[in-house]
């Protein structure tokens, strides 16, 4: 059997995929990779098909020995990827013998790393996907020495290319967003949204937590209560602290607080890469 040893996770790593959409009507949320466009450019340069799962490495870290050769990528932020102390770098497609160890480093930016392997990781599905929900515990634990993935058989051709740049991770984003579906609940929010917020150390895969000069609510909702209502993967959603949170892929799949406005899918991303003290503000559209 294919498969691969983990030698050390780093500081939390993950199992996932694309995720596993569709079931918000039993509780379940989204999850899947955090950063889509990195793990789907991982799976093409190792040759799978984009949906396969790989390893969501935070802040890089992780180490793994093969039991049998294999075609391997490491993508997310620019990060040091060496095989049995041989350094290649990230964002190419190497090619690792059976015994040997690849290790990933530590990105200087960014915080997310994804490993794909050729034919993919392939542990069990739960509710058609191999992907980790942190908040309920679906799907396979989070990763530690000593265990062993299987892996699918390898078919694909991995993609050529003579270079591939990293996407950035910088200090500031700007992300455009959807106004609604409770922005009115909220006094200002289009100028509020808009301020710089900064990223703190509480955000994880449910949810990025915002730091800044907190919304208001309008006067005329200051003491209502809202029923909980479904929300969506990029819902900005201001609790009564004022300081919002964008929900991200393990989110729950309803709240009881407005949401004011929604990240556009394509800018997900981009958020989760952004480390604690990255500066954020929305642009309303």
């Amino acid at each position: 059997m294919r498969s691969l040893e983990v030698v050390s996770p780093g500081p939390y790593a993950l199992i996932e995929d694309l995720g596993r959409p569709g079931y918000a009507h039993l509780g379940v949320a989204p999850s899947g990779a955090l950063d889509t466009a990195s793990l789907r450019l991982a799976n093409r340069l190792a040759g799978n098909p984009e949906s396969l799962a790989g390893i969501e490495a935070l802040l890089g870290g992780l180490s793994v020995r093969f039991t049998a050769s294999a075609t391997v990528a490491v993508t997310g932020p620019s990060v040091a990827v060496d095989v049995d102390g041989r350094p290649f770098g990230s964002h190419t497609a190497v090619f690792v013998g059976a015994g040997q160890t690849l290790a990933v480093g530590t990105p200087g930016a960014g915080l997310r790393c994804y490993l794909a392997v050729s034919g993919g990781i392939d542990v069990e599905e739960v509710l058609g996907s191999r992907s980790r929900d942190v908040l309920s515990g679906i799907g396979p634990a989070p990763l530690r020495s000593g265990d062993v993935l299987p892996l699918g058989p390898a078919r694909g051709v991995p993609a050529g290319a003579d270079v591939v740049v990293p996407a950035a991770a910088p200090a500031s984003l700007v992300i455009p967003v959807t106004p609604g579906p409770r922005d009115d609940w909220l006094e200002s929010p289009a100028e509020g949204l808009s301020a710089w917020w900064t990223v703190t150390p509480e955000s994880n895969r449910v949810g990025l937590r915002l730091d800044g000069t907190p919304l208001r609510r309008a006067a005329e909702f200051a003491e209502a209560e809202l029923p909980s209502e479904g929300v969506l993967t990029g819902a900005i959603q201001v609790p009564p602290s004022g300081l919002p949170v964008v929900f991200l892929n393990d989110h729950p799949t309803t709240g009881g607080y407005p949401v004011a406005a929604v990240v556009r899918t394509a800018t997900l991303s981009a958020l989760a890469q952004a480390r604690p003290g990255t500066r954020v503000r929305f642009r309303v559209t």
